[in-house]
């Protein structure tokens, strides 16, 4: 390991982080240097594993989806391709926005919290519970069978309400992009939706704490359904203050 240090404070702890003032071989330095490659090396292995879950887990998941996207393909869905085959015009497009984020939401959240019961959390969903401070990677880093059943309502709302296909694209995209954002670690939240939008500080406490905030873009269900949670991170609680914290009190002594 010393290797490793030593080129670490070559590269970067040297001309980068630690004042000239701190000599290489003190016994503090080397104490926080340790302790930021070893969180460092356990990041990256992390990061390896979501990768490796989510790729295993998207494969497998792709033979159900295709399923359906041919089932949409052959005609069997309410998908139309021209806004002038609404009955309701733009208006119904709009409508359709709102009814698709609405179903899904209210969908996911309880087949999210379905998972979360004793008989079924250590077969299926545990596995994604195993990164506590996820990546973007953990995003779709599910069991198989866990992934494809919270995809589901994206698949299945085409099929009881009338959607244009254009619009059913764009939110496919929108939703892969929320579910890497909320895994993201970036908790800003314009300040007045802080209590509506569960975003990624809402949801890095439901991996820290397990029975919480289990709504995909709303907190609606999870007010409902008394699962809310407040994101610790918001009230100075949250894990990354508590390691900045102890990183500032370490320096300072």
């Amino acid at each position: 390991m010393d290797h490793v240090l030593k080129v670490a404070d070559h590269y970067f702890f040297t001309p980068y982080l630690y004042p000239a003032s701190w000599p290489e071989d003190g016994a503090l330095r080397q104490l926080i240097s340790l302790s930021l490659l070893t969180n460092l090396g356990a990041l990256t292995d992390q990061v390896r594993k979501e990768i490796q879950l989510a790729a295993t887990s998207l494969f497998w998941m792709s033979f159900p989806t295709v399923g359906l996207f041919f089932l949409e393909i052959r005609g069997h869905s309410q998908l139309f391709d021209d806004v002038s085959q609404s009955s309701q015009g733009w208006p119904g497009v709009f409508l359709s926005i709102a009814g698709f984020l609405f179903f899904t939401d209210m969908c996911i959240y309880w087949i999210h919290r379905s998972m979360h019961h004793r008989s079924i959390y250590k077969h299926l969903h545990k596995q994604h519970h195993l990164f506590k401070i996820p990546t973007p990677f953990a995003s779709h880093a599910f069991h198989p069978l866990d992934g494809f059943l919270q995809s589901l309502p994206y698949h299945v709302y085409p099929f009881i309400f009338p959607l244009n296909k254009v619009v059913y694209l764009t939110l496919f995209i929108f939703v892969n992009i929320w579910t890497i954002s909320i895994h993201d670690g970036d908790y800003r939240i314009p300040g007045p939706l802080i209590n509506i939008i569960n975003g990624a500080a809402h949801h890095v406490d439901h991996h820290l704490f397990f029975n919480y905030n289990y709504g995909q873009y709303f907190t609606f269900w999870d007010r409902l359904g008394g699962s809310y949670k407040h994101p610790s991170v918001l009230q100075d609680n949250g894990p990354h203050v508590h390691i900045r914290k102890l990183a500032g009190n370490t320096l300072r002594q």
